[in-house]
């Protein structure tokens, strides 16, 4: 077989039938798309959104079913950013028929997203984004089976200045003083208390100490 050469300088084509390019069609966005259509999701969506939109007043926005699928393909394909959907969304031609747009049409850039984003409340996109994936659940398109938990350790109201002993309400800084004193050092510093504090052992026992305002407070060892 010989070498296919690709050729530079080619003159463009005048016309371009559009009813031959078509796309292959991506097998999950079109079987999620007839999904959504049995589940009348468009007139659902728009019904769930009227309330934030004006029934005479300036020109149509782009359907809130068109919206909330670029947030779809944004979720499923791991797109944080409006710029990186509105990109993906238009140069896919598998995608540009999910939502609807022929070649002559532009999808809605990363600015209309944007804008019609701020117009919808969070409950909105909490209600029509929950009914996707339930609609996504329910078919058996999407599965999933792990839990993932934020196990990020911050300071709370557990910080060690802020907690009292259990038995008797006293303070740690208190408390320590009291070590001290009993120790031997009259008027403790600073460095003393530190210093007698890093020898104690089990110091940081929820056993022993809680926070006064948080009882589910719980102390922790910083990495």
């Amino acid at each position: 077989m010989a070498m296919g050469r690709r050729r530079g300088g080619r003159q463009k084509a005048l016309f371009v039938a559009a009813a031959g390019i078509r796309a292959p069609g991506h097998p999950f966005y079109r079987a999620l798309e007839g999904l959504l259509a049995s589940a009348g999701f468009d007139g659902w969506c728009e019904e769930t959104c009227a309330a934030h939109y004006a029934q005479r007043l300036g020109r149509p926005s782009i359907p809130p079913g068109v919206y909330f699928r670029m947030l779809v393909v944004g979720y499923l394909e791991g797109i944080g950013s409006e710029r990186g959907i509105a990109w993906r969304c238009a140069e896919s031609l598998s995608l540009r028929e999910f939502l609807g747009y022929e070649l002559d049409e532009n999808p809605p850039d990363h600015s209309t997203v944007s804008r019609t984003r701020r117009r919808l409340p969070v409950e909105a996109h909490e209600t029509v984004f929950g009914r996707v994936l339930e609609l996504l659940e329910e078919s058996g398109l999407l599965s999933g089976k792990t839990l993932g938990i934020d196990s990020t350790t911050l300071e709370g109201n557990a910080a060690m200045r802020s907690i009292v002993r259990r038995d008797t309400g006293e303070g740690y800084q208190l408390f320590l003083e009291g070590l001290a004193e009993a120790s031997g050092i009259e008027t403790p510093s600073r460095a003393d208390l530190a210093k007698l504090d890093r020898k104690r052992p089990k110091k940081g026992s929820n056993d022993e100490w809680e926070h006064p305002h948080d009882p589910d407070a719980r102390i922790t060892k910083m990495k």
